[in-house]
């Protein structure tokens, strides 16, 4: 389970951001491709934080697993589009740079400082030298990324206050 940065460049410009209102037609194709025409987001994207987590939620049982974890790269939003097999990828891409800037900056705070963590998480593994601080490094991380998520979910849900604060203090 390895996530990869595609190569692929796009030439086309992003719409430009919508005023107002989407309209019913707009909204609809972006409901049938799991994109939420109020905020423009995927939840798709999430699956590439929570593969990260799912592999650091085996590292104590299976210290096996930290080396998968290892192989976890971090992805923006457009490059995890551009590496799956989405088959709205262009339109969830399109759809994110249009969103809302608030509520892109809401989004791209929690997704910047889940990929901190992350990375920062893979940089103590590389450096440690037994399994047992391997695993406290997973479940510290675990810890501090699962609750990120959910609140990156909220922002794509358009249901949710970010508490980013509060997350972060548990």
């Amino acid at each position: 389970m390895t996530s990869t940065a595609a190569t692929e460049v796009r030439s086309d410009p992003p719409m430009p951001p919508p005023t107002g209102r989407i309209d019913e037609a707009r909204a609809e194709q972006l409901r049938a491709a799991n994109i939420n025409p109020r905020t423009g987001l995927a939840t798709d994207y999430l699956n590439h934080f929570n593969e990260a987590i799912m592999l650091l939620e085996m590292v104590p049982d299976m210290p096996e697993c930290a080396e998968d974890f290892l192989t976890w790269t971090p992805l923006s939003y457009a490059e995890h589009f551009w590496a799956s097999n989405f088959k709205a990828r262009d339109l969830a891409i399109e759809a994110y740079e249009c969103a809302d800037p608030k509520v892109r900056a809401d989004f791209d705070k929690l997704t910047a400082t889940m990929t901190s963590i992350l990375t920062a998480v893979g940089k103590a593994m590389r450096e440690a030298q037994q399994d047992k601080t391997r695993a406290t490094l997973a479940e510290q991380a675990t810890a501090w990324v699962k609750p990120l998520v959910a609140l990156a979910g909220g922002v794509i849900n358009g249901n949710a206050e970010t508490d980013f604060e509060a997350a972060m203090s548990n």
